[in-house]
């Protein structure tokens, strides 16, 4: 296995391309991400991994992830970076890898909240615009395109209605024993109330750059969507 860090600090490469999803919880970035990352032999950069893995610390440390007062602070002390294995992003936290602890529930919830705080998005954009100085990238997460990567090559907003996004998160948690007693109507809320809290949030809220391609996956497969992408960078 070979493993490559993230030290880009002084690092600038311009002529890289860098293709930016952006969209909703349960629209199928990370899928149609990670399809176009292996098609063009680019970058998967997975920018949710990096909030999780702050939303873990203030999660282990007992910190309300609401509260700006204690994770403002938290935040000097951590450290997030990341690491390529074969090809595979995998992401430090002081220096562990947490990789595989970040995927669950509350962790991710823990994110979403966290993620709202102006001086958290602040730290990890730095790392993410790094990447894409020295590496041919497809980046995937919300605000990507109008705030992380203003300049990207390639822009695109993927989203789709509620009802189809809670079924497809329905049927993937019921796949992997995470429903924990929820019902579709329970992950339905979830995610109306996650999009209302992304959409309305004050540091970059959720909305299609003006120069975004929007793809619309409501009826979509992944191999469609795939292609819908894939036919705009030609």
């Amino acid at each position: 296995m070979t493993a490559e860090r993230s030290e880009f600090a002084n690092s600038e490469n311009t002529g890289n391309i860098s293709i930016a999803i952006d969209g909703p919880a349960g629209a199928g970035k990370s899928t149609i991400a990670k399809e176009i990352s292996k098609r063009l032999s680019i970058t998967y950069v997975d920018t949710g991994a990096m909030y999780r893995a702050i939303g873990l610390k203030a999660m282990r440390m007992g910190i309300d992830p609401a509260n700006a007062r204690r994770v403002v602070p938290m935040l000097d002390g951590t450290n997030v970076s990341i690491e390529y294995v074969d090809g595979v992003q995998h992401v430090l936290l002081d220096g562990e890898d947490v990789s595989g602890l970040i995927r669950t529930e509350e962790v991710s919830h823990y994110a979403s909240v966290i993620s709202t705080i102006p001086e958290v998005r602040k730290k990890l954009v730095e790392l993410q615009r790094a990447l894409a100085r020295v590496r041919n990238v497809v980046m995937d997460g919300r605000d990507i395109c109008s705030y992380v990567l203003p300049d990207a090559t390639h822009k695109f907003f993927v989203t789709a209605e509620p009802e189809v996004r809670a079924a497809r998160r329905y049927t993937e948690y019921a796949a992997a024993g995470k429903l924990n007693g929820r019902n579709f109507d329970d992950i339905l809320c979830e995610i109306k109330r996650r999009d209302e809290r992304d959409s309305t949030r004050e540091a970059a809220p959720l909305r299609p750059a003006d120069d975004a391609v929007v793809i619309d996956t409501s009826e979509m497969n992944v191999e469609s969507a795939v292609a819908a992408v894939l036919a705009h960078i030609g």
